[in-house]
């Protein structure tokens, strides 16, 4: 009897805004966000694909910077670019002048308000159907220090296009406590996977405005593992060194999955449930990762999903568990956005001064899979102070015994929800 695999997946997105100067920040009222009508949002895939090609492109430049980082070099990667793109945009949406104009070339916002917010409202609403056999759950809050003046029209994009809740909180007499009310809300909007994302002394006196984004997603495999046919295996994390690790198989004949090869990689796409979503596995045929990421594109991506055909396909996929936290202000500075984390910054879209900036952006993730289920978080934090197959018969065999790279993907929208990559499973 074969066990149900699930996929659990949870994000939680966290940006911290502080003041670029202390005195400036003594005002004496903040407006209380209005309840105003909710555009219908247009959910046909084909009216998003602005918001989804920019979230994919920042996915594929983030994950490129991410392993030339000297400490990651040689390290598991674990991310959601979605969870990423959404908590920016909310910041992006009080950015002006420069800061817009980095923020938009590093996560390619498109330029035109009206387009974007319906945009992303649509895809939040496609991605949150109920009309699924997966559990999607996107939330998004902002929470704003009680006695600090805020435009009322950037709350009002904030609870009109990103469904966000508006809240006041004491974050400069009561820090702890107001740490502690928002990791409650992470908490129970992820279902308890994810637990004290803020770490203490993250809200200081100059905290101003938090928002976070919180995501929650569970499926079964279509194709299910069988517990006792998992078997311990070497993992060759170089021809020279290995790790043993639990090695899930589907060797059956009814193991069927669309599947595409190159000249230098082996493609695996392994859908859950209903086909709504799905893991898309890229394996170098050598144990060269190195190669397999410089041909890591938008472009590529594309071909490869296109020519993925339904086969039978020996499957060997490892048990794994990774844990990721990411500093980064440096990253994002780097990738083309320095200013918002300056006294420079312009997100007089927010207060109608120039008084706020980023501090830092904080993300923090965790995957596990194996055979009864998958289960993976994520948080971040940002703080404001080709080659075609080989002819039939020949059934391929997809041995995952080397590092690899992995996605998961709304299939409908092409949506990269979750990105990274596995280089030692046994860590």
């Amino acid at each position: 009897m074969t066990q149900k695999t699930l996929i659990i997946i949870v994000i939680a997105t966290i940006v911290v805004i502080g003041g670029v100067f202390l005195f400036t920040l003594v005002p004496e009222t903040t407006p209380e966000p209005t309840s105003k009508p909710t555009p219908e949002p247009v959910t046909k895939p084909e009216a998003i694909e602005g918001v989804t090609t920019a979230n994919n492109q920042f996915a594929l430049d983030f994950y490129t910077k991410a392993k030339d980082e000297e400490g990651n070099k040689e390290e598991n990667i674990f991310f959601s670019p979605y969870s990423l793109s959404i908590a920016l945009a909310m910041t992006y949406e009080g950015a002006k002048g420069k800061t817009a104009e980095e923020m938009e070339d590093v996560f390619y916002f498109p330029k035109d308000n009206d387009f974007r917010r319906k945009a992303f409202l649509s895809l939040h609403s496609w991605l949150t159907r109920e009309d699924t056999e997966h559990e999607l759950n996107i939330a998004n809050a902002l929470w704003a220090q009680k006695d600090f003046t805020f435009l009322q029209e950037y709350f009002d994009v904030i609870t009109t296009y990103y469904r966000g809740l508006i809240e006041n909180l004491d974050f400069t007499g009561d820090p702890e406590g107001s740490r502690i009310t928002i990791n409650q809300w992470v908490e129970e909007q992820t279902k308890e996977k994810i637990k004290d994302l803020i770490p203490s002394g993250v809200i200081n006196a100059l905290t101003r405005l938090i928002l976070t984004n919180a995501i929650y997603f569970k499926g079964e495999w279509v194709q299910e593992f069988n517990q006792e046919e998992t078997k311990e295996e070497n993992f060759y994390i170089t021809s020279e060194e290995t790790v043993k690790v639990n090695m899930m198989r589907r060797l059956d004949e009814e193991a069927e999955f669309p599947y595409y090869e190159t000249e230098d990689l082996q493609i695996l796409e392994m859908p859950y449930s209903g086909e709504e979503t799905s893991m898309l596995v890229l394996l170098p045929k050598e144990d060269n990762l190195e190669k397999a990421e410089k041909q890591l594109t938008g472009e590529n991506l594309v071909i490869w999903q296109e020519n993925l055909k339904k086969q039978r396909v020996k499957v060997y996929f490892p048990k794994f568990k990774l844990e990721t936290k990411y500093f980064l202000k440096p990253i994002l500075g780097q990738m083309g956005m320095p200013t918002a984390f300056t006294e420079a910054a312009d997100f007089s879209g927010m207060t109608g001064k120039k008084d706020l900036m980023i501090a830092e952006v904080i993300h923090q993730a965790f995957v596990e899979v194996d055979e009864k289920g998958t289960e993976a978080a994520a948080a971040t934090a940002v703080e404001m102070e080709l080659t075609a197959m080989p002819a039939e018969p020949v059934i391929p065999v997809f041995r995952a015994d080397r590092p690899f790279i992995f996605l998961i993907q709304e299939k409908e929208t092409g949506s990269i929800l979750f990105m990274g990559r596995v280089v030692n499973p046994a860590l």
